[in-house]
């Protein structure tokens, strides 16, 4: 990455800040996880038809973005030559793009519960977005079977008319950066933390289940809430949780 190139879009700052606080505090946040093709962005919007949830698909985002913007221009300054785009500018245009959320009304933090699919995407990111979202849960769809995940995306390809992506390189170079750079966030948040469904499933079986665990867990806390709060463990750190806090 050139730093001076990064630098000089974003302002002068080798790191981004946003004029604007998103929340103080941070959110309280489900992600979906998994391998390309794993099904991520079909829950995420099944769940975001949910009073109360709100989803955000790092795709999205960087999809409906505004190049005109200094973040957008550095954007594009690296995707279009076919090179990683820097985390902070990922984290910068995920922020943006919650910040717009928040001041439209359409995410109330007060009252909803983020979803995230595709951020963060490395151990990196999550880090960045330590301050930002308060994890409670992270639903992994695993998938195994690497076979079964490229005939999803071609399909996904062809119907998206995204036919770059049906190429089989293009499909091994992405499962291959997911293994090696995303992967590890299951070690990073723990299995605490992580709960683990098959991806092979229907997508409504697949919802039932993450619909279970959310449902259950906000069962729990309405019980514990008498109790004046309860405790977690996060990899070896004892995380505690306020009645209103709670969904």
């Amino acid at each position: 990455m050139n730093s001076t190139i990064l630098t000089h879009h974003l302002g002068g700052h080798s790191a981004p800040e946003t004029s604007r606080n998103i929340r103080s505090g941070p959110y309280r946040t489900y992600l979906l996880f998994g391998a390309p093709g794993s099904g991520k962005g079909t829950q995420g919007k099944a769940l975001g038809s949910v009073p109360r949830f709100f989803h955000c698909a790092c795709g999205d985002v960087f999809r409906s973005m505004d190049t005109r913007t200094k973040i957008g221009q550095a954007f594009i300054y690296y995707s279009s030559r076919g090179e990683l785009v820097p985390d902070e500018i990922c984290i910068e245009l995920w922020k943006e793009s919650i910040t717009s959320a928040v001041e439209a009304n359409r995410f109330k933090p007060e009252l909803d519960v983020l979803l995230l699919d595709g951020i963060p995407r490395s151990v990196k990111q999550a880090k960045l977005m330590e301050s930002l979202i308060e994890v409670i849960n992270v639903f992994h769809l695993s998938c195994p079977d690497r076979a079964k995940l490229a005939e999803r995306l071609k399909k996904r390809a062809l119907k998206d008319n995204r036919l770059d992506d049906a190429n089989e390189a293009v499909i091994r170079k992405r499962l291959e950066t997911y293994e090696t750079e995303t992967k590890p966030l299951l070690d990073y948040y723990g299995p605490e933390l992580i709960h683990t469904i098959d991806a092979t499933q229907s997508p409504a079986r697949v919802l039932w289940e993450i619909l279970g665990q959310i449902t259950g867990q906000a069962g729990k806390r309405k019980e514990e809430s008498s109790h004046g709060g309860h405790s977690v463990h996060r990899g070896g750190e004892i995380v505690s949780f306020k009645p209103e806090n709670r969904i």
